[in-house]
C-alpha cells in the first residue's frame, strides 16, 4: 500500500507500508512491546507507540484514527487516571499539516526518531495549553454567572455577554454590532450597553466617538 499524491505520471510516494506478509509479525512485535514495561518513559512510549502502528499501517483505512487512540491510551496510563482534560488527537488533527511533514521524514529516514519525538512533545504541550486555556474560559463565565445569579438580564444582554464569556466574540463590541446580532434598533442597543457599564459589567474602551467599544471589565 502507498501513500501517493500529484497528477498521473508525476506522482510523488509519501509512504510505502511494509509488506502484507510481514503484518502479522510486525503486529505481534508490536503488541508484545506495548504490553510489556521496558522502563522507558509512558510518554515517550506513547510517541513511539503511535509512530510504529501506523508504520506497521495494519489497515486500508482508519490507521491514523487508531494510531491516535493509541496514543491517547498510552498517556492515560502516564497518568493513572481514566480522567484527562485534553485530547492529544484534537491537537493532532490542528496540525496535521506538520505531523505529516514530520511522519513522513522520519519514515524516510534512519531508525533515529528523536526529531519525531521532539515534535511529539510539543505537540502534547500544545493540548495542555489548549486544554488549561479552555477550563479557565468555562470557570470565569461559570463564576461569572454565578455572582449575578439575581441580577436581570434580557435574552440580548444574555446573548452577547455569553459570546464574550465564550471567548468566541470577533472584534470590538460597539453598539451597532449589539444591534445587528440581537436584531434590535441602535437605540435599544445601546441602552442595554449604557445598563451592563452602570452595573460595571461593561467598561468603555480608550476613544470614543463613532467608534465607541466596549469590553468586559474582568
Amino acid at each position: 500500500m502507498q501513500v501517493v499524491s500529484g497528477p498521473l505520471g508525476r506522482e510523488r510516494v509519501h509512504f510505502e507500508a511494509p509488506a502484507a506478509k510481514r503484518i502479522e509479525q510486525d503486529m505481534a512485535a508490536f503488541i508484545k512491546w506495548s504490553n510489556h514495561d521496558d522502563k522507558t518513559d509512558l510518554v515517550l512510549r506513547a510517541g513511539i507507540a503511535h509512530l510504529w502502528f501506523v508504520t506497521i499501517h495494519p489497515f486500508e483505512d482508519g490507521n491514523g484514527r487508531i494510531a491516535r487512540a493509541i496514543a491517547d491510551m498510552m498517556l492515560a496510563r502516564s497518568e493513572s487516571s481514566r480522567q484527562r482534560f485534553y485530547s492529544m488527537s484534537a491537537q493532532i488533527r490542528d496540525e496535521r499539516k506538520i505531523y505529516y511533514e514530520i511522519l513522513e521524514r522520519t519514515q524516510k529516514g534512519t531508525l533515529d526518531i528523536t526529531e519525531w519525538l521532539d515534535w511529539f512533545l510539543g505537540c502534547l504541550d500544545h493540548a495542555l495549553d489548549n486544554a488549561w486555556n479552555t477550563l479557565g474560559t468555562v470557570l470565569r463565565k461559570a463564576r461569572f454567572w454565578e455572582s449575578h445569579v439575581d441580577a436581570p438580564f434580557n435574552e440580548r444582554q444574555r446573548k452577547i455577554l455569553n459570546k464574550m464569556l465564550d471567548g468566541v466574540f470577533e472584534g470590538k463590541l460597539m453598539s451597532s454590532k449589539w444591534a445587528k446580532m440581537t436584531e434590535c434598533s441602535q437605540d435599544t442597543a445601546l441602552r442595554d450597553i449604557l445598563d451592563l457599564v452602570e452595573r460595571n459589567i461593561l467598561i468603555k474602551d480608550s476613544g470614543g466617538g463613532r467608534s465607541t467599544s466596549y469590553s468586559l471589565s474582568f
